[in-house]
This record gives structure tokens, sequence and C-alpha cells, in this order.
């Protein structure tokens, strides 16, 4: 019998609305809320087919199989209940009768653990490298600001700053995930109050060694061009660079004051042309730039990547969250599309063609879209067409979600139907293809010499995949918990 405990557990497929803070989440749709009450509710079946406990059953790949066969299922009920023939509002294209993707998940994968896992978890001997991580060190910092209002503060801990720990972080991205390698990326606070200074990057990284073994964690430098003296912003990237191994820059466009890489607004301070200057003289070319997710601020807006790409081609520019924003649906790329169509005119107006120096990167945004097989499809598909094949980047925003083994296990099993390949002419999402993304681009974009691909093996026994809140989705969930969460936790962007 199932006890009030294993009852709290959630599903391991985490598609309830959640935001990292930085944007308000979209009301979940009937279709994802009624895939999650399918899946609920054949949870006490499975587990007794299996002979397992419903604790076991919610934290393994067989409650994952769950969760996707559920929302397939009512994903293909509403398609075949809706109009036989569909067209997309205003546009003058082909009809489109099908779905736009798939979850490729077999239906007894929910009793066939062997199978479930096989399906869900990318084969052994390819990287799953993560290009976007956070954690909070408030050991380090104790006088940080603090971010105890998101809901992952209440994973237990009588801290609950603990809950952004570096061995928190490790344990839900390595230990509870098949992630092999993580790049810990900057939030955008500065001084005393920044939690995530790269002295507490640097101590994620050894937490992560001793949990898993050296070389797994690499780190960015956070540059803030817009904050005091030029000169003193140089001189601080010079310290960086001097004393810490860096695999890339981090900047945020929009935060504090607004910027853009091309300088291409006079009303705003002319810091791109000289930041990316800097970066080409200090050796480390490689700029991650925040893009989108930050509820329409025109700063963030990628229309200044293309130019800034063009006039720097030996600079990579890793574009995080792929310029998406929440309240646009992703559809077939339009020129004066938003969301992620902003990128892909940048590019094509300034002339950078798929395969150059702009990847794409999914933090968040796969995350949002993925119960969507329709806009996952789109997103997906002219990405890939758009910046290549080869510079689509992995990365999920942990731990602002928890573990990011169920945005593994969807895109693993996730398929881009052969219509709209046909129609869009989006490329099939294949085993390879999806192997570059979720490692083999990152090895390229950051030039690593060296690569694990093994998947960690903790030195010390952990069990709180058992916890009852292992599966918790971590993050603000309404839209008044996260504008609460930007006037408490975020006055570097509200002052």
């Amino acid at each position: 019998m199932a006890t009030d405990d294993d009852r709290e557990i959630p599903l391991p497929l985490k598609l309830w609305p959640c935001s990292n803070g930085e944007f308000v989440p979209p009301t979940i749709d009937p279709v994802r809320a009624e895939a999650m009450r399918r899946a609920r509710r054949s949870v006490d079946d499975y587990a007794v087919r299996l002979g397992w406990s419903r604790r076991r059953f919610l934290t393994s790949s067989c409650g994952m199989a769950a969760g996707l066969l559920a929302l397939d299922a009512c994903r293909s009920e509403a398609r075949r209940s809706a109009p036989t023939s569909t067209t997309w509002p205003g546009r003058s294209q082909p009809t489109i009768t099908g779905s736009g993707g798939t979850f490729a998940v077999p239906d007894v994968a929910a009793t066939e653990s062997e199978l479930a896992t096989s399906v869900l978890t990318p084969p052994a001997g390819d990287p799953i490298i993560d290009v976007q991580n956070h954690l909070l060190d408030y050991e380090l910092h104790p006088n940080a600001v603090e971010f105890t209002s998101f809901p992952q503060a209440g994973c237990g801990d009588p801290d609950r700053r603990a809950c952004f720990s570096p061995q928190r972080w490790a344990d839900l991205v390595f230990a509870q995930s098949a992630t092999t390698m993580a790049v810990l990326s900057a939030i955008p606070v500065v001084g005393e109050a920044n939690p995530l200074s790269i002295e507490a990057m640097e101590r994620g990284r050894r937490v992560a060694a001793d949990l898993c073994g050296d070389g797994r964690v690499l780190i960015q430098g956070h540059a803030v061009p817009d904050v005091g003296r030029f000169e003193a912003v140089v001189a601080a990237m010079e310290e960086v660079v001097a004393e810490h191994e860096i695999s890339a820059w981090k900047v945020y466009t929009h935060a504090p004051n607004g910027w853009f890489l091309d300088d291409h607004d006079p009303e705003r301070p002319q810091l791109g042309e000289r930041f990316l200057t800097e970066v080409e003289r200090l050796g480390v070319p490689v700029v991650a730039v925040h893009k989108g997710l930050a509820g329409g601020n025109a700063a963030a807006s990628p229309a200044d990547i293309g130019p800034a790409a063009a006039r720097h081609p030996d600079i990579r520019f890793l574009v995080y969250h792929s310029g998406y924003e929440v309240g646009t649906v992703e559809n077939e790329f339009r020129p004066d599309g938003g969301g992620v169509d902003r990128l892909i005119q940048s590019l094509q107006t300034a002339g950078v063609s798929a395969g150059s120096n702009v990847y794409a990167e999914l933090g968040s945004t796969w995350r949002i879209v993925m119960g969507d097989v329709d806009q996952a499809a789109h997103l997906l598909g002219k990405l890939m067409v758009a910046v290549g094949e080869d510079n689509l980047l992995w990365g999920t925003d942990s731990i602002w979600y928890g573990s990011p083994q169920d945005q593994i296990a969807a895109f693993q099993s996730f398929e881009i139907s052969a219509e709209f390949q046909e129609r869009f002419g989006y490329p099939a999402l294949t085993a390879e293809r999806k192997a570059k993304i979720l490692g083999h681009n990152a090895v390229r974009a950051l030039r690593l010499d060296r690569v694990l691909t093994d998947r960690c093996e903790p030195s010390a026994p952990t069990d709180t995949a058992a916890e009852p809140g292992a599966n918790r989705t971590f993050g603000p969930v309404s839209r008044r918990d996260v504008i609460a969460t930007f006037r408490r936790e975020h006055p570097w962007m509200t002052a």
C-alpha cells in the first residue's frame, strides 16, 4: 500500500509551469494538464504490475516513460478531436494535418525497465555536456542576496539556502542525471551580493570532483561592461583570466543597464565593440550571452548577434536561450516573427551562415516547449537549419528545475515528424544529431581538450533520488511568485 510520503512524490516528467526567475511561465495547456493527471492515475497500476513500490516507480525510467506516453496519447487525442485540417492563422501556407513531433516511447516501456532506460537515456560513450548550470553558495557568501522565495528552497533542508548549495547542485546534475560534464554560468549579480561568484564556481568544481571525479565542470568569467569605468572592467577581466581557467565569458546585455554587442543603438552605451576587442585580446574567444527570456526587455533581443558575429569571426557566440521569449508561439520561421525568429533573422541579414561562429543554446527554452510537440519541432527544426546541426547546444538552466534528467529523457525520445520535415525542410532528429546536440557540439564550441563520456558514479552513496521531493519542479510556478521573486531577489535589475 502506498504511504502518504509515497503519494507526495511528483512524477519524474515535470511539465507544470515553472520559471528560473527571469520570466513569467506560460499557463499550462489542457493537454499537458490532462497528461499529468492520467500519468498520476496510472502509477499504482504500473507499480503493482512490476511488483514495485510507488516510490520506486516514480523515481525510475519506467515512471518517466509513463509520463511521456500519457503526454503523447493526449496530444494525439487532441489532434484527432480538432478539425481534420488546420492552417496557421494569417498564413498562406500548406495545410498541416498531423503532429509536429512525437515521443518515440514504446507502450511497454512503462513496465519494462531495461527498455525504458535504453529509450530514454543516451547511449553510453557519448558525452552529455550541459552548457548552462547555476548554483548559489551561501556558505562562501553568507551576506549575498537571498533566493529563498524560490520553491526549491523547500527541498527539506532546515537551512533553506542550502537547497542551492554546490553539494545539492552536484547531486542533482551528476548523480541524478546522465549529464557527464557541465558549465557553471554566471548570474547577473555583481559584487558582495553575488552568491555565484567565480570563487563559488571553483568550489562547485571541487565539490563535483569529490563526488564524481575531476574534469566534469567548466566555469565562465562574468563580464559586466556597463557597470563602472570600462578600464576597471578590463582590469577585472584580466584578473579573472590570470587566476582562473575559464571556458567562456558570460554577459547579460539587458542587465543592469542595457547595451548591445554591435552598438547599433546610439542611445545606449557604446560598449559592444570595446568589449569584444578585449575578448579577442585576452585569449578566451567565447562569449555566452543571455538573449530572450527577459520579459520583452529590448536589450535582450538577439538582433545584435548577427552583426557582432560577422564583425568578429574568431569569436564563438553562444546564444543562451536562443532568443526565445515566453508568449511567442514558435511556428515556422517568419522574418518579422518574435522569439527565436529574431535570432535567425539577425543571422540572415548579417550573412552569418549555418555552421559558422554562432551557437544556439536550449537552456529553459527546451524545458518550456518540450510538452508541446508542434512548438518543439518548429524550435529544433528551424534552429538546426539556421545555425546548423553542429551549432545547437544542450543546456538546462539547472538547478532551477531540479534534476535535468526529465529534459534529457524527453529530448532523447523526441522525433520531428515526417510531415514537418517535408513541409518546412527540417532535418530529421536522428540519433546522430541528438548526440551532437547533447554533447559533441559543445566539444567544438568550447574547444575541449578533455571530454568525459562516463556517467558519474558517486564516491559516496547518495539516496536523494528516493526522497519525497526528488522529482519536485524547482522555480517560481505562478505569475505572482515570479513578480515577487523579481522584486525581492533581483535588486540589480529593478533598482
